[in-house]
């Protein structure tokens, strides 16, 4: 059945206006006002803002880290995605050294199997570069449409690869038209400052920051930064959470490197005291990079309002306090790293960001949707309202206010990261591709009904700074 979504306020990266929304066959069809209503499925959104639904450009789903394994999967992660108004996600596909990256991804085909609720895609990690690796890149980006690789600079012994490995794949990223990503953290350094710190009887988990400071990660982003134009490539860091990493994009930028930047909503409204919460309740917000210092939360504002960072990712890889967390006790390396995130993120955006002016509505869509679409290959058929774009629309109430609370969430993770906190605005209905996955807050989607989404390569176009800085 057709569906019209009406008189609703609609809002894009550039323009919000009042306008009905016609739906067929799962994209728009048409966007106007006054469309026959016979034989249409009637969505009145009175009061509401349309937006496109979010994209989540970093989620870590039913993935093994610390001799354990995330708590929320496919299906519980996608579900409560679509609860917080994101109808994609784009996850992290792990490889192993020596092993084909086909392998890999066949492993993320079957853990995503019939389970979301919402369209998602897949990341390639990149660990090492061999003949075998180089062989199969190009038929990966051909025949899976994945174009984005991860390389990790961190996780010393377990994911971190060297310059030249990071370099390689920047080489290989601009002849194959790939985004290269980073986790930019010296791993070797905090191997060093761990050991130390261990050996001082030093097992908090406040120590996980402290052994992690805020230079390395500035230290490792410049470093990526370097890199990336010695190969004349393009890059994507990742949860960026302090000023020295910041600084180092917008340096990189302003000569015209091909670099981009994410933050997270834990960076945005967090910070390191909630590590030194007593009964070990600190565990809860181990993620890397760890929180900073709260002054760092005004820079990265900044930075989202300025366009020196340009998207909000959730990296969503979420642990049970009670049985996975609790695994650090007496050693904070081994606290399972990761937060519950997915479902709360274009909810803080919003309220913390559009309704105390820190950024403009826009700017919040851009920033959730629209870039990540265009970055990664999903624009315009995702990351839009537009004629022919999926139909992937959410439907957002702004007046509400609520607390957040794991008794309220749905994500299957036994704690929120954001208990308490106060919040202006709440997805009310969510389609993907035209179809009801959230109804007036609750659930009505169909467990599989998201489908595997092929990306295209990256596209300069899309992302050239120089246009970027036009829009500003």
């Amino acid at each position: 059945m057709k569906k019209i979504v009406k008189n609703g306020v609609v809002v894009t990266a550039t323009d919000t206006y009042k306008a009905d929304i016609l739906i067929e066959n799962g994209v728009i069809s048409a966007i106007g006002s006054a469309f026959e209503e016979q034989g249409c499925e009637v969505i009145d959104a009175k009061g509401n803002y349309v937006f496109p639904g979010g994209i989540d450009p970093h989620t870590h789903l039913d993935m093994p880290f610390g001799g354990t394994v995330t708590k929320d999967d496919f299906e519980t992660g996608t579900r409560a995605a679509a609860f917080g108004g994101t109808t994609t996600v784009i996850d992290f596909c792990l490889t192993n050294k020596g092993e084909p990256l086909q392998k890999a991804i066949g492993t993320w085909h079957e853990k995503s199997k019939g389970k979301a609720a919402i369209d998602y895609s897949f990341h390639l990690m990149i660990g090492e570069i061999t003949e075998d690796v180089l062989n199969e890149l190009p038929t990966i980006i051909e025949k899976e449409g994945i174009t984005s690789f991860k390389v990790f600079m961190a996780y010393k012994n377990v994911f971190q690869a060297d310059d030249a490995t990071l370099y390689q794949t920047l080489v290989q990223a601009k002849k194959l038209g790939a985004l290269v990503m980073v986790h930019a953290e010296n791993g070797d350094v905090i191997e060093y400052l761990t050991a130390q710190a261990l050996e001082q009887g030093q097992t908090d988990p406040i120590y996980h920051a402290l052994t992690r400071p805020p230079e390395i990660e500035g230290e490792a982003t410049g470093r990526a930064a370097v890199l990336t134009e010695l190969a004349d490539s393009q890059l994507y860091v990742v949860h960026v959470s302090c000023a020295e990493a910041v600084k180092k994009i917008a340096e990189a930028r302003e000569k015209g490197v091909n670099i981009w930047g994410e933050t997270c909503p834990q960076y945005l409204t967090l910070d390191q005291t909630y590590l030194e919460k007593p009964n070990f309740e600190g565990a809860k917000y181990v993620w890397s990079p760890p929180l900073r210092e709260k002054w760092n939360q005004d820079v990265l504002w900044n930075a989202l309002r300025n366009g020196d960072l340009q998207t909000i990712g959730s990296d969503q890889c979420s642990f049970d306090f009670n049985g996975q967390k609790d695994l650090g006790k007496g050693d904070f390396t081994k606290i399972p790293n990761g937060g519950p995130i997915i479902e709360d993120r274009m909810s803080i955006l919003f309220s913390e960001g559009v309704v105390k002016k820190r950024i403009n509505i826009n700017q919040f869509v851009d920033i959730t949707s629209t870039k990540i679409a265009k970055l990664f290959g999903l624009y315009p058929k995702k990351g839009t309202i537009a004629v022919g774009a999926d139909a992937d629309l959410l439907i957002f109430d702004p007046s509400v206010e609520r607390t957040v609370s794991a008794n309220t969430h749905h994500m299957a993770v036994d704690y929120s990261a954001f208990e308490g906190m106060k919040v202006t605005g709440e997805p009310v209905s969510v389609l993907c591709r035209g179809e009801f996955v959230v109804k007036d807050k609750q659930f009505v989607g169909q467990k599989g009904y998201g489908q595997f989404t092929k990306r295209a390569k990256f596209n300069e176009l899309n992302t050239a700074n120089e246009a970027e800085k036009l829009m500003l």
